[in-house]
């Protein structure tokens, strides 16, 4: 149950609410907070392209929702924002 965790961390993380983060996944505006809720929940499983959006708004790797190890996720995300940061 690594994504559920992982997508309520990040998007805490990046100050969003469950609406925003879903809408600016692109998820219809009327069912957004609801998607997203029951993603966080572990109810429903968001497949790998919504999980692509997801990372994309927020900021990290798409593996990062994958990995059990959670150090391990966390550097990462280091690196992802370090290689980022090395690219612009």
């Amino acid at each position: 149950m690594m994504i559920p965790h992982r997508l309520k961390s990040a998007r805490k993380k990046a100050k969003l609410t469950q609406e925003k983060l879903g809408v600016l996944a692109g998820i219809d505006e009327s069912t957004a907070r609801s998607r997203v809720s029951q993603y966080e929940s572990g109810t429903y499983s968001p497949n790998f392209d919504t999980m692509c959006h997801f990372a994309r708004v927020l900021n990290v790797p798409e593996c990062y929702f994958y990995i059990i190890d959670d150090a391990f996720a966390e550097d990462v995300v280091v690196l992802y924002e370090a290689f980022k940061a090395a690219k612009d």
